[in-house]
C-alpha cells in the first residue's frame, strides 16, 4: 500500500497543494464515462498521470453523478479491486470513492491508502469500518441523494449549514475512533448547490479552512463551469483551472481534477509566487 503519506508532500505539509487525479471506472461517469472501465486502459491512464505529476488517484466504481444508476456492491468492488491492484503496482498513492463499507474493505485490501466518501461516512457501517481501516478519510458535504440532489437545493446559508454539517461528521469520526490527523473535507461543490451556491462557497472557502482539516475541492468540469462558461463538460478545461487556483490561493490542500498535467503548471505558478520573499 503507498500511503499519502509515504511522501513528502501528506496532508501535514501545509505549503504544496496535492493533486488527486479523478480515475472513473464506470460506463456512465458525467465526463469520463467508459473511457477507462478496463483495467489495461485504466492503468494506461494512471501512468499518463503519475507522468505528469499526480500525487493521488481517485478510483470510482459509481457514479454520482445526478440521475445515476445504482450499482451492486458485487459489481462496484469487481470495478475496482481490480484497478486499484494494477495503480497500486505503480507506486502512487490511490483513493477509494465510495459509500458502501464493503468497498472499502476489499479496495484498502487491494492497495487504497485513503477513503474518499460523498457521504461522509453515514452509510451504515460505514464509519466504524472507515475506523477499522485507519486510512485517511474524506467527508464531503452533499444535500439529498446522487439521484435527486440537483431537484431543487434549498440553504438559508449554505457555507454556515456545510460548515455545521461537516463539524458534525468530524465529531462522529473522532468519536468512531478516527484521528484528526486522518480527516480531511469536502464542501462537496455541485452535490445539492446551485450556481450561487457552489459560488458563495468558493468565494468564502477560508471559512472551511478555518475548522483546522485539509480541505479536498473538486470543481474539475462540473456543471456549474457550464453555466458560466455556456461551454459543454469536454471545453471546460480553462474555466477548471481558474477555480482549482482559486482553490489554493484560499487554502484547499487538494485539488481533485481530471486534467492532470494542466493543473500541475497551475500548481507550479501557484507555488512559485508563494515563494517569493
Amino acid at each position: 500500500m503507498h500511503s499519502i503519506y509515504s511522501s513528502s508532500r501528506h496532508f501535514s505539509d501545509n505549503e504544496t497543494p496535492l493533486i488527486m487525479g479523478v480515475l472513473n471506472v464506470t460506463p456512465d461517469s458525467f465526463s469520463d464515462g467508459s473511457r477507462y472501465n478496463r483495467v489495461d486502459l485504466a492503468k494506461k491512464h494512471a501512468v499518463e498521470m503519475i507522468e505528469s505529476g499526480v500525487d493521488i488517484i481517485d478510483v470510482g466504481g459509481e457514479s454520482t453523478r445526478p440521475g445515476a444508476a445504482d450499482v451492486s456492491i458485487s459489481d462496484e468492488i469487481d470495478r475496482v479491486v481490480p484497478v486499484i491492484a494494477a495503480i497500486n503496482a505503480l507506486g502512487v498513492a490511490v483513493s477509494i470513492d465510495t459509500s458502501k463499507p464493503e468497498v472499502m474493505i476489499e479496495a484498502v485490501n487491494a492497495g487504497a491508502s485513503m477513503i474518499n466518501d460523498v457521504r461522509a461516512l453515514q452509510a451504515e457501517k460505514a464509519l466504524q469500518t472507515a475506523a477499522n481501516l485507519q486510512v485517511p478519510v474524506c467527508l464531503m458535504h452533499m444535500q439529498g441523494k446522487p439521484r435527486t440532489m440537483q431537484a431543487s437545493p434549498e440553504y438559508q446559508n449554505v457555507v454556515g449549514e456545510v460548515t455545521s454539517f461537516l463539524q458534525h461528521r468530524v465529531e462522529a469520526c473522532e468519536n468512531a475512533g478516527i484521528a484528526r490527523e486522518l480527516i480531511c473535507l469536502d464542501p462537496g461543490f455541485g452535490f445539492g448547490k446551485t450556481l450561487q451556491h457552489n459560488l458563495l462557497l468558493l468565494n468564502q472557502l477560508e471559512q472551511l479552512t478555518a475548522l483546522g482539516f485539509p480541505l479536498l475541492v473538486g470543481m474539475s468540469r462540473k456543471s456549474m463551469l457550464g453555466e458560466i462558461s455556456g461551454k459543454p463538460v469536454e471545453q471546460r478545461l480553462a474555466a477548471s483551472l481558474a477555480v482549482s487556483h482559486i482553490a489554493m490561493q484560499k487554502g484547499a490542500r487538494i485539488v481533485r481534477v481530471h486534467d492532470v498535467s494542466e493543473t500541475h503548471d497551475v500548481r507550479q505558478v501557484f507555488m512559485a509566487l508563494k515563494q517569493i520573499k
